[in-house]
């Protein structure tokens, strides 16, 4: 394979990837189980189309149809879920089907080119890793920013319901814990 075959190869596993079965996030148990039920169907089919090919070419396709099936999977249950964690799932599980699929492309090569693939495939594949763990962190870092946030308003209101006596301030102060979410 020629440099501009692989990359549009791998072109298209990217397209591939981003385009895996998804639903509509309804966190139905139905549609849940329907689309599981999709993707396994879509991945035997996927498999069995491998066996056109013989050598590299079919485990190359193999690990394409692993990758579709473990990526549809992960969007699945993250349509299911709506987690955080899930959506963390799915950036993993394309960063590591994508992985294993240059892996192969590059048992077609011998020598110094093999190892140059090898190691652009751990490159990009560490690289994914690390977008995936940055976008969790961020995920976080949001989340206790507005934890913050929230903890600094509600203080405030707190603050000023001190300006009143009696039923007044319990009122405002109820307001508050009910405005920010205090107990």
């Amino acid at each position: 394979m020629t440099t501009l075959q692989h990359c549009k190869t791998g072109l298209a596993i990217a397209a591939m990837l981003a385009a895996s079965g998804t639903f509509a996030a309804t966190g139905d148990k139905t549609d849940y189980q329907a689309a599981k039920d999709r993707i396994s169907a879509e991945y035997k089919a996927d498999k069995a189309a491998c066996d056109k090919f013989s050598g590299n070419q079919k485990d190359i396709c193999v690990e394409q149809a692993k990758g579709k099936e473990k990526v549809a999977l992960a969007e699945t249950e993250y349509n299911y879920t709506g987690k955080a964690s899930d959506a963390d799932k799915v950036a993993e599980a394309k960063g590591d089907a994508s992985y294993a699929v240059a892996k192969e492309m590059c048992d077609e090569k011998g020598g110094n080119a093999k190892d140059v693939c090898m190691t652009e495939a751990k490159s990009a594949h560490t690289k994914a890793m690390a977008d995936a763990k940055m976008n969790k962190k961020v995920g976080e870092a949001r989340k206790d920013a507005a934890d913050d946030r929230r903890d600094a308003d509600y203080k405030i209101a707190t603050e000023k319901c001190d300006s009143l006596a009696g039923d007044a301030k319990s009122a405002c102060v109820s307001a508050a814990k009910a405005r920010f979410g205090k107990s």
